[in-house]
C-alpha cells in the first residue's frame, strides 16, 4: 500500500495509472514526413522503463502544416500508426500508460528547430504557408499567415477527429487536446490574437468555438471509458489577455463538452509577456482551476522534487504532476524520487542490481 499520494493509483473513467506522475509533452525535432521513429521509441520508452504512470507523446500535429517545425510528430495519415503502436505497446509492457497530445500550431507553425534558433523557414527551406484565425505574425519578421476561412476550419475540427480515431488504433490510452502555448486552438481563444467577426470571432462565446467543437468531435469518435484531457494556457500574462477566470469560464464550457481533465500551464500566446517564473508558479491555476470547476486537473512548472509534487497533491491542489525538463534530466525520476517519501516500489529486473 502506498504511503504517498504521488505514488498512489490514479483512476479516471476507464483509466488508472499506477502513479500520479505524468511525462509532459516535449517536442524532440526527430521525425521525417511525421513519422515516430528510434528516437521516440526509445525516449519516451525509458520514461515508461523509469517508473513514471503516463507517458505522453510531444505535440502530434493533425495536419501537415499544422507543425512546429517541419520535423515534428505527426497522425494526419495512416502510415502514422503503425511506429507510433510501436511505441504504445512497449509502454504497455513497462507497466505504464500512453498519451498523445493531438495539436495544431497555426501561425506558430513552420519553424526551425530550437538549437537552429527557431526562425521561420519558407518553402525554400522546407517550410510553407502558415494559418490563423486572422492575419497576424507571430514575430514581426515572420511571414503573414493565411487567415482560415469557415470551410477551413471545419477542415480543422475534423482533422482532430481524424487523428484521435488513428490514435486508438496506435493503442493509446488516453488523449490531449493542445489548447495551449500560442498554438492555433489557444490563438481562437485569445482576444490578442483573433480579430474575426464571424461566429469564431469577436466575443468569448464566439472565441471558444473552435475548442468546444474539437473537443466534442474527439469526445464522440473516442471510447465512453476513455478520458478527455485538454492543455490550456490558464494565463495569459499578457495585457488584455485570458486571465485565470476566464479561463475557469473556458474550463466550466469544457467540461460540459467531453473534457475530463485540464492540464493547466500558461503563457506562450504573444510576446513581450511578463512572466513571474519561480518554483511551481503554474500550481495555483490547477488549484483555482480544480476549486471553481470540480474537475481533475495536472499541475506542470519547474516541478523538480517528489517532496514538491506530494505538497500539491496533499493539499488538493491537483490530481496529477505534469514534469518535463526534469524528465529530460532523469528519465528514471519516479525510481529515484521514491524513497524520498518513504516508498519502495518495484523496479524492472533488467535495473535491480542499481536499486539503492
Amino acid at each position: 500500500m502506498s504511503q504517498s499520494l504521488l505514488y498512489s493509483p490514479f483512476k479516471i473513467k476507464g483509466l488508472t495509472l499506477r502513479n500520479r506522475i505524468v511525462v509532459s509533452p516535449m517536442c524532440q525535432y526527430s521525425s521525417i514526413d511525421g513519422m515516430a521513429n528510434d528516437w521516440h521509441l526509445v525516449h519516451l520508452g525509458s520514461r515508461a522503463v523509469g517508473g513514471a504512470g503516463l507517458i505522453m507523446t510531444e505535440a502530434a500535429s493533425v495536419l501537415p502544416e499544422g507543425r512546429i517545425s517541419p520535423d515534428d510528430l505527426g497522425i494526419w495519415k495512416d502510415e502514422h500508426i503503425e511506429p507510433l503502436k510501436r511505441i504504445t505497446d512497449f509502454i504497455r509492457e513497462q507497466g505504464a500508460k500512453s498519451a498523445i497530445q493531438l495539436a495544431h500550431a497555426g501561425r506558430k507553425a513552420s519553424t526551425a528547430p530550437p538549437w537552429e534558433g527557431r526562425y521561420q523557414v519558407d518553402a525554400s527551406n522546407r517550410g510553407w504557408q502558415t494559418v490563423a484565425p486572422s492575419p497576424i505574425p507571430f514575430n514581426e519578421d515572420d511571414s503573414e499567415p493565411k487567415e482560415l476561412t469557415i470551410e477551413e476550419i471545419q477542415t480543422v475540427i475534423e482533422a482532430f477527429a481524424t487523428a484521435a480515431k488513428r490514435s486508438i488504433e496506435a493503442g493509446f490510452d488516453t488523449i490531449e487536446i493542445h489548447a495551449a502555448h500560442g498554438y492555433l486552438i489557444n490563438q481562437f481563444l485569445s482576444p490578442l490574437t483573433n480579430e474575426r467577426n464571424d461566429e469564431y470571432g469577436g466575443s468569448f462565446e464566439n472565441r471558444v468555438r473552435l475548442l468546444l467543437e474539437v473537443t466534442r468531435a474527439i469526445h464522440n469518435v473516442i471510447p465512453d471509458e476513455m478520458p478527455l484531457f485538454v492543455r490550456i494556457s490558464a494565463h495569459e500574462w499578457a495585457e488584455g489577455g485570458h486571465t485565470i477566470e476566464d479561463s475557469v469560464n473556458v474550463v466550466k464550457l469544457l467540461k460540459d463538452n467531453g473534457a475530463d481533465l485540464i492540464d493547466c500551464s500558461s503563457g506562450a500566446v504573444v510576446r513581450g509577456q511578463k512572466i513571474v517564473i519561480e518554483k511551481n508558479y503554474q500550481v495555483p491555476f490547477a488549484a483555482q482551476i480544480k476549486k471553481e470547476t470540480n474537475i481533475a486537473t495536472g499541475a506542470v512548472g519547474l516541478i523538480t522534487h517528489a517532496e514538491d509534487a506530494e505538497e500539491i497533491l496533499q493539499k488538493g491542489k491537483a490530481d496529477l504532476i505534469f514534469i518535463g525538463r526534469e524528465m529530460l534530466r532523469n528519465p528514471y525520476f519516479a525510481l529515484m524520487e521514491a524513497d524520498k517519501l518513504g516508498e519502495n516500489i518495484e523496479w524492472p529486473d533488467q535495473y535491480k542490481r542499481g536499486k539503492p
